[in-house]
């Protein structure tokens, strides 16, 4: 998944104390969605596989980090994790580890 490989980077290139502070954001930031799953708006996307799906941005300092969500009944499925300066529509639809 692309927060694993995003944690993965920060272990490398930045070290482990930045890798660990990502991955709590990002836990951090989908334990609210969890608890108010409708707070991120949709994408607006046009693809039909990705019409449904919602965006809400990781918690500093990783604020240029966006989760991609959708809902499935009372659940938040994570489908992707990336930086919001990528060409969204397009690398969505990639597999992870492809951008």
């Amino acid at each position: 998944m692309d927060v694993e490989q995003q944690f993965e980077r920060y272990a490398v290139n930045a070290g482990w104390e930045v890798a660990d502070r990502y991955l709590a954001a990002v836990e951090t930031t989908a334990r609210l969605l969890e608890q108010h799953p409708q707070l991120g708006p949709r994408g607006g996307f046009a693809h039909r596989r990705l019409r449904d799906w919602r965006l809400f941005v990781v918690f500093r300092p990783f604020n240029k980090h966006v989760l991609f969500y959708e809902l499935a009944g009372d659940n938040v499925v994570l489908r992707r994790a990336m930086h919001g300066h990528r060409n969204l529509p397009k690398r969505l639809l990639e597999p992870p580890g492809n951008n």
